[in-house]
């Protein structure tokens, strides 16, 4: 909201009053005020993003009353006088600037229409008036990253990446939650995924490695036309959710770079369930003990080299090809055989969906 509508909300108000009222801002700046005089003067003993609460207070014989829509206050109202009139118009005044504050942020606030066609809670055919209204460009490229904060400290996560990107006409940042935050990143011509991936590692890094704030970030596809925000960002959820399942470990994960996963994880569990039946018939997965296992996993991060996976292991070439007939025998697949890798690939993924669900 601009410091014009304050401002001709203070002159209309000004008669009414009697009393010299106006705004500050939170860098305790006058922006509005009833004698014009008195705009662009600093307070500096008032520091509003300090305070953590919405309460009256006094101050050389001018009553403040803050208000705003975040944790701390954005503004305040400040009226001439410390008795109860004061006290009163203060609060007053706060009110009716605050619902008009509010009534324009989701009018012509551009993070709010953002928020809102990421989060799919807008008609697409208003989609493209509100653009205009807005003097938006719809067709410029952008992308979703989802960031998940998994610890809580005393730092807002929210402010730093708002920090890291301050470019608020190209870059929009906007929580959805107490733990995630969602950035809409303008993308330029030739930036690819790994370059998405290499941004959100600098994301997961500085909350990390300065703030000790540990996080991980979903990266949606990077769409063109501001339609598809809400398939990238759902992409940036399915992300974050796949690699919760088949690779914890990960902090930064790309809905381009899921494979097969993302398939398996689209598909209903009995179907699942009847899968891996199915595949093991001679015996059950769970039949596999954790050296087995291991065993598997080395096997098929080597591309089904017996040779370089038991230099891997530290095992004898005799002794790997030993337990890779025992698995044959167990389950009836020969793993250096490709299409039985594959399967057999394909049904530990589907196992640790299934065991996901489960939880």
């Amino acid at each position: 909201m601009s410091n014009k509508l304050y401002q001709n909300f203070i002159f209309q108000m000004k008669e009414a009053i009697g009393r010299t009222i106006g705004v500050i801002d939170d860098t305790s700046t006058v922006i509005a005020c009833s004698e014009l005089s008195k705009v662009g003067i600093v307070n500096d003993n008032i520091n509003l993003p300090a305070m953590e609460e919405y309460e009256l207070f006094i101050q050389g014989e001018i009553t403040y009353k803050p208000f705003g829509m975040g944790i701390q206050p954005e503004l305040a109202v400040f009226v001439e006088g410390e008795d109860d009139i004061a006290r009163n118009y203060a609060i007053m005044l706060a009110v009716s600037l605050s619902t008009i504050k509010q009534y324009y942020d989701e009018k012509y606030d551009k993070n709010n229409f953002i928020k809102n066609v990421a989060l799919d809670n807008i008609l697409p055919g208003d989609i493209y008036i509100k653009s205009r209204e807005l003097h938006f460009n719809t067709e410029i490229n952008r992308a979703v990253l989802l960031v998940k904060i998994m610890s809580e400290n005393d730092i807002s996560a929210f402010d730093i990446i708002q920090n890291l990107f301050p470019d608020k006409q190209r870059d929009f940042v906007f929580t959805i939650s107490e733990n995630d935050i969602v950035l809409v990143k303008e993308i330029k011509a030739g930036i690819e995924s790994k370059d998405l991936e290499k941004l959100a590692r600098s994301i997961v890094d500085t909350l990390s490695s300065e703030f000790y704030v540990r996080s991980s970030v979903g990266i949606g596809s990077i769409v063109t036309g501001i339609k598809d925000l809400a398939r990238s960002f759902k992409e940036a959820q399915i992300a974050l959710d796949v690699g919760k399942v088949f690779d914890v470990d990960k902090t930064i994960v790309s809905y381009d770079n899921l494979g097969i996963a993302r398939l398996i994880y689209q598909l209903p569990t009995t179907l699942c369930a009847t899968f891996l039946k199915e595949v093991f018939k001679k015996g059950s997965i769970e039949s596999l003990d954790h050296e087995t296992l291991f065993t598997i996993q080395k096997f098929f991060e080597n591309n089904l080299n017996v040779s370089e996976t038991s230099r891997k292991l530290f095992v004898h070439r005799n002794t790997l090809v030993y337990r890779l007939e025992k698995i044959k025998k167990m389950t009836g697949l020969d793993l250096r055989e490709f299409d039985h890798a594959i399967i057999f690939k394909i049904a530990m993924m589907v196992k640790k969906y299934l065991s996901s669900n489960d939880k």
